[in-house]
């Protein structure tokens, strides 16, 4: 039986991308998972649905509830871990993925932008980790992971895009106070970013289009990676910020040609992704 058999998840943004792929894994051994994400209809930029992605998640074993919810209102969030928990008995472990992004400088971002990133990456993640943990206290390895980067408070991170730093590091510090207040209690708090870009609908929508998409990372990278670091002993390993290619290393991955959207290039020609 795999670790992940009958775990429970509750992954916000889980109807496309990184969320999805994440939820995609844990279904492959077993999994209950929570796919919590505003796609309800499909979009013409945007692929999936919240009910095509549990639709994904059924095909490959796991059980799926899809729920639309707009992390930035507590009621929903409430909703909707009262339904994953009686649907599905509890909680063991919270992906916080959803998240918004703007690259605009300080002159050009409009605050309803600026409010937005902060009310979904920062407060949001907040906010499903506050709701989550009451259960995750009750779960036998319980872990909350972040797809947030590591805190390097450089001003080469900021000085392009303040908001979207702002917003995105108060992820990062969820983890870095949330791993130590509730240490005692063994759930884990960790962050997972990626090495190199990941061939996201945000990368290919907002950040560099096709050509970055070309020089990317499949999202099998993060998936795998998450899913080494959420089989680990809570207690054990909580509070740190990881990343993709290293966590697979240290397991003893050494050939990433597979996780390359281009196999035909070298590792030296991917992108770089924010941050690292």
């Amino acid at each position: 039986m795999s670790f992940l058999d009958g775990k429970t998840l509750f992954v916000t943004g889980g109807s496309r991308g990184i969320g999805l792929a994440i939820a995609k894994r844990a279904a492959s051994e077993g999994a209950n998972v929570t796919l919590a994400a505003k796609t309800a209809e499909p979009h013409p930029r945007l692929p999936g649905t919240v009910y095509s992605a549990a639709d994904d998640v059924r095909k490959l074993g796991g059980q799926a509830l899809p729920m639309v919810v707009d992390i930035r209102f507590e009621e929903q969030v409430e909703a909707a871990i009262k339904q994953t928990v009686d649907t599905f008995g509890g909680i063991d472990i919270l992906i916080n993925n959803a998240s918004a992004i703007n690259l605009s400088g300080t002159s050009s971002v409009n605050m309803k932008t600026y409010d937005l990133m902060h009310d979904i990456n920062t407060r949001g993640t907040f906010l499903c980790s506050k709701l989550a943990i009451p259960y995750l206290k009750r779960a036998d390895n319980p872990h909350v992971l972040n797809i947030a980067p590591p805190l390097n408070m450089e001003s080469r991170w900021f000085q392009n895009n303040v908001a979207y730093t702002m917003a995105k590091f108060g992820m990062s510090m969820c983890v870095l106070g949330m791993s130590e207040e509730f240490r005692g209690s063994g759930i884990a708090f960790n962050a997972l970013w990626p090495r190199t870009t990941i061939a996201t609908a945000a990368v290919a929508n907002v950040v560099g289009g096709d050509p970055m998409i070309k020089r990317s990372r499949t999202t099998d990278i993060m998936a795998d990676a998450a899913r080494s670091i959420l089989v680990r002993n809570s207690r054990e390993f909580t509070g740190n910020f990881c990343v993709d290619e290293d966590v697979l290393r240290e397991q003893g991955v050494s050939d990433f040609s597979a996780y390359r959207v281009s196999p035909e290039l070298r590792e030296e020609d991917l992108f770089p992704d924010f941050f690292i």
